[in-house]
């Protein structure tokens, strides 16, 4: 697993984001405060058994690339969706995939709310603006609940953190944004 920024633009689904923008500098940002991985971590075997597969978008309509996304060698355009969406799909991915703290993803596939965003970007749903927009209703509902908070992350990643706290904060950012 990489976690430089070099190596998250290399995989080809996030190559798209690399225009400079603020995505791209809260990224940036979030790396340089982890730590060095020790060693890789060992994903386990996952058995399908079992379980019945669970979409994470909410059986919304996929990004199809169109012959000339394909000539060119381009991603598809991204399936427009409003912020409240983007906040209702995060909750949804989590969900199926997993939520982790002090990492963009962990090695069994389990994703902070800011890997969460990137995944669901990738995935050709929203633009930036999107994604920043979340991130600004989820600021505005962290300030709310604690003052000393200074970044999306920073709550993410602090001790004692559920799962069910971020799901309930993503549900009431999706409703607020709904009504905005």
């Amino acid at each position: 697993m990489t976690t430089t920024l070099a190596g998250l633009l290399a995989m080809p689904d996030l190559a798209f984001v690399a225009d400079g923008g603020a995505l791209v500098r809260e990224v940036e940002h979030y790396l340089a405060t982890l730590p060095a991985p020790a060693r890789p971590i060992a994903v386990p075997p996952i058995c399908a058994l079992g379980q019945a597969p669970i979409t994470w978008d909410l059986g919304m309509p996929r990004p199809h690339a169109t012959l000339l996304d394909r000539a060119r060698r381009r991603p598809p355009a991204p399936v427009a969706i409003d912020t409240a969406t983007h906040l209702r799909l995060l909750s949804r991915y989590l969900t199926v995939h997993g939520w982790c703290q002090g990492a963009l993803w962990d090695g069994r596939g389990r994703r902070c709310l800011l890997g969460a965003q990137i995944a669901v970007l990738a995935a050709g749903y929203g633009t930036q603006a999107t994604v920043m927009e979340a991130r600004r209703h989820l600021m505005e509902q962290f300030t709310a609940l604690d003052r000393s908070v200074r970044s999306v992350d920073q709550w993410n990643d602090a001790p004692g953190r559920t799962p069910a706290q971020v799901h309930r904060q993503l549900d009431i950012a999706a409703a607020r944004a709904t009504h905005r």
